[in-house]
């Protein structure tokens, strides 16, 4: 098994106060186990999901002057969600250094998309308490460096297919699945129907004149669905 001090040669970094790289490693299964409050990962978690988002933020912000509010916010959602936090943590070797209770460890814990997603956002919040900002912010921009390199703005705004995939993912490292669900009409002027699912869930159907049409049109009813229980959701939670 590796060691705390070979996590931290990967990180470039030493840690100064070791306790809260060990919390940062300590997943929330184990306070059900031992019986008494055991300090977990996840404040650590809440707190270095945001100094990622701040820092990926101004990135965006800088490297692309020309856009707008919309591709910058679309650009952010691709580079940060369950999937390519979690494929970052794997890229550390988080899973194997991972603190978990014996039914988390069993049932296949350390290579869990939100353990490790958890993970990497619960080690940032711990570099950033224990080495600041600038410490923090190099070790971001040079995890994320290849993910940044790939992007290239304008991202298109014209693309359900996408924007359903990044809003989706934001939660969940699942892509949403498209199947065509019936043909019909004669051969000159087909009409397609598609269902799009996610997580065993249906979320809408679309029509079009061919697979990628109707693919299209279901994650584009699949995105208004979504954004209007968002918008509910908020509603219901503002103060009058």
């Amino acid at each position: 098994m590796p060691t705390l001090a070979d996590l931290q040669a990967r990180l470039g970094y030493r840690f100064r106060d070791a306790r809260l790289l060990r919390i940062a490693l300590t997943h929330p299964s184990t306070a059900h186990e031992k019986g008494a409050p055991t300090e977990h990962n996840q404040r650590l978690e809440f707190l270095g999901d945001a100094v990622i988002q701040l820092i990926l933020t101004r990135e965006l912000y800088e490297r692309f002057p020309a856009d707008e509010e919309g591709p910058l916010t679309k650009a952010r959602a691709r580079l940060v969600n369950r999937r390519s936090l979690a494929q970052l943590g794997r890229a550390l070797e988080l899973g194997a250094q991972l603190i978990l209770s014996h039914g988390e460890a069993t049932h296949g814990g350390r290579e869990r998309t939100s353990a490790l997603a958890d993970a990497f956002e619960a080690l940032v919040g711990a570099l950033f308490l224990d080495g600041g900002y600038e410490t923090v912010r190099t070790f971001v921009l040079r995890e994320f460096a290849g993910l940044l390199q790939d992007l290239t703005l304008p991202l298109s705004l014209d693309n359900p297919k996408g924007e359903l995939q990044e809003l989706l993912q934001a939660g969940s490292p699942d892509a949403p699945h498209y199947s065509v669900i019936s043909v019909s009409g004669p051969d000159h002027d087909r009409v397609f129907e598609c269902v799009v699912q996610h997580g065993g869930r249906e979320l809408a159907r679309g029509i079009g004149k061919n697979k990628k049409a109707a693919e299209s049109d279901a994650a584009q009813k699949a995105l208004l669905k979504l954004r209007a229980a968002q918008d509910a959701q908020g509603a219901a939670l503002t103060p009058e």
